[in-house]
């Protein structure tokens, strides 16, 4: 039986309709045991305002949305949840008296309004729950699913079993329980490295009447590859070799993890000849990611090798390929070479994409060769593609001052760019103000990243708290510590272990300057009384020194001493 916290126990006796959370037991678990012993020269930097007027257009698609009704309602309800702090049984009064009537035709506002508070999970949870009550509304499969995955996230993974045991119906209603559905809970206790309760999660298809194949069983080898179990996922794959056949993608998803995720050469190689001694063929696939791996590593020769293997063996290079040796070619400043090589990509009838752009774009930044960058952005712009947010980041890169930033920041959420920044470039932009030590544009940032519907999440707690811990700000460090705990976001162990040592040495620093006012009080009275007694020392000490003097007294013609 899994363990139960206390506070999400209560809170879902409270607001769930089925309260409790059945524990997932795997009938077979999987063995995590393997079978196998494995063995630049800067040119001048072009005015600011050059670079930033044209970078004006951008991939993503920000203009869309719902019509005016919806919107106003998804808007009122994002007020509410947000003014109401952490207060949830006000989150439910104000949310029973705003007069907002949620019907079945509101699903994708309700799925809306979850992705605004995800970083919230007590005022999305309550919202959830408030909104399954209003008559002539039921949750559709991606409202289940938007919950689950912020329940997940914060890992209140007993209240995420409750919502799936809800999906089933019961005996009569229809059961709205997908594969896609365990996925979810599949990748969220890969993300924490829990890779046992993701395995049993994977026998729970059986459970939930769901066919379990080859397909499902590489969606776990990704999902745990994805968040850097690149071993558990490759001692998986040999384990179940009588279960799951090997086969060319089940291989791949392991190279490509070892490549691109964990982004050891090493085991990259290693795992590149197991395959061969094991007869997987290597396809299109495997050779972007061995490639993208040498081309990370800055190993040109590996690279060109690997690229020229493919041509001897007629493996055709898919557009992965071609990016990820433009790009070792652009971060080893062959730019000409590789814009010919976009070229013959073309004439192979693979068309460029803003990707293979940014392969170019990406490393030049880098290297400070920003008129190059720049001549690169022109040319995608007169090819007709759009820049993405990974555009934008790379020229955030070379920007040296907070007016540029905020200058190419605006440009950004321009309504005809349509690529609005994102939680990766708040945190980018707020390391960087952190390191320049320009704390004002920090709290700038923090302030309108939750104006713009993207509050904070954990990550973007710990980028602030460790940049104001090394600015010597140790006051407002604490205060978004202790704002991130109330959210329930867990520290990095680092993290909590230098707020620790600074809260104890406060501590002791006040019991001693406490103890030094009391020592100095006492002081204060002991030297009153010593001066006294000095002083009277001091007399008898000189008595002998000073001239005898005695006063006469005359009386009735006689002298008498006093």
């Amino acid at each position: 039986m899994w363990k139960i916290s206390t506070r999400v126990l209560a809170f879902s006796l409270l607001l769930l309709r089925s309260p409790h959370a059945l524990p997932l037991q795997s009938p077979n678990p999987i063995l995590l045991v393997s079978t196998i012993d494995f063995l630049p020269i800067l040119r001048p930097l072009p005015t600011i305002p050059t670079l930033l007027s044209s970078l004006r257009y951008c991939s993503n698609d920000a203009g869309g949305g719902s019509d005016t009704k919806s919107g106003e309602l998804v808007r009122r309800i994002v007020d509410i949840l947000r003014e109401s702090g952490n207060s949830m049984s006000l989150v439910k009064h104000k949310l029973d008296n705003c007069g907002v009537a949620v019907s079945s035709s509101e699903s994708e506002s309700v799925v809306e309004v979850l992705s605004r508070v995800r970083n919230h999970w007590e005022a999305a949870f309550t919202f959830f729950v408030w909104a399954a009550k209003q008559p002539g509304y039921a949750h559709s499969q991606r409202a289940y699913h938007s919950m689950i995955s912020i329940l997940g996230k914060t890992r209140k993974f007993d209240t995420a079993w409750a919502l799936i045991e809800e999906m089933r119906g019961g005996r009569t209603g229809p059961s709205l329980v997908t594969p896609h559905t365990l996925s979810i809970m599949i990748r969220r206790y890969c993300a924490v490295h829990d890779v046992g309760k993701a395995v049993n999660t994977f026998y729970a298809h059986k459970r939930f009447n769901l066919c379990v194949g080859v397909e499902e069983f590489q969606n776990l080898l990704s999902a745990l590859c994805r968040y850097k179990n690149v071993q558990d996922a490759e001692h998986l794959l040999f384990c179940n070799r009588n279960v799951f056949p090997f086969d060319s993608k089940s291989f791949n998803i392991i190279l490509n993890g070892w490549c691109n995720v964990i982004g050891s050469v090493r085991e990259a190689e290693r795992f590149w000849r197991e395959m061969s001694k094991r007869g997987i063929r290597r396809d299109a696939v495997s050779y972007s990611c061995i490639i993208s791996c040498y081309s990370k590593a800055s190993n040109l020769n590996k690279v060109l090798k690997l690229f020229n293997q493919m041509k001897e063996m007629e493996i055709a290079p898919d557009r992965k390929v071609y990016n990820a040796v433009i790009h070792a070619l652009a971060k080893a400043s062959f730019v000409k070479e590789a814009l010919n090589l976009v070229k013959t990509m073309e004439g192979k009838g693979i068309a460029p994409d803003s990707a293979t752009y940014n392969s170019l774009i990406k490393p030049l930044c880098r290297a400070r060769k920003t008129n190059e960058a720049k001549e690169v952005f022109d040319e995608m712009l007169r090819r007709g593609l759009s820049p993405t947010i990974r555009t934008y980041h790379a020229f955030f890169q070379i920007l040296k001052s907070g007016e540029e930033v905020f200058d190419l920041l605006e440009k950004m959420k321009m309504k005809e760019t349509g690529c609005l920044p994102d939680k990766d470039t708040y945190i980018m932009l707020i390391r960087r103000f952190c390191r320049w030590r320009q704390l004002d544009n920090v709290f700038k940032l923090w302030s309108e990243m939750s104006e713009n519907g993207d509050g904070p999440d954990r990550s973007s707690y710990i980028v602030l708290i460790h940049g104001l811990f090394l600015n010597g700000k140790l006051e407002e460090a604490y205060k978004y510590y202790m704002e991130m705990m109330e959210k329930q976001f867990l520290p990095e162990p680092k993290t909590e272990e230098m707020l620790q040592a600074w809260i104890s040495s406060k501590e002791t620093a006040d019991v001693q300057r406490i103890g030094l006012k009391d020592n100095q009080l006492d002081h204060g009275m002991s030297s009153k009384k010593t001066q006294v007694t000095c002083k009277n020392v001091d007399l008898g000490r000189d008595f002998q020194q000073q001239p005898e003097t005695r006063k006469v007294r005359r009386e009735r013609g006689f002298s008498f001493w006093e």
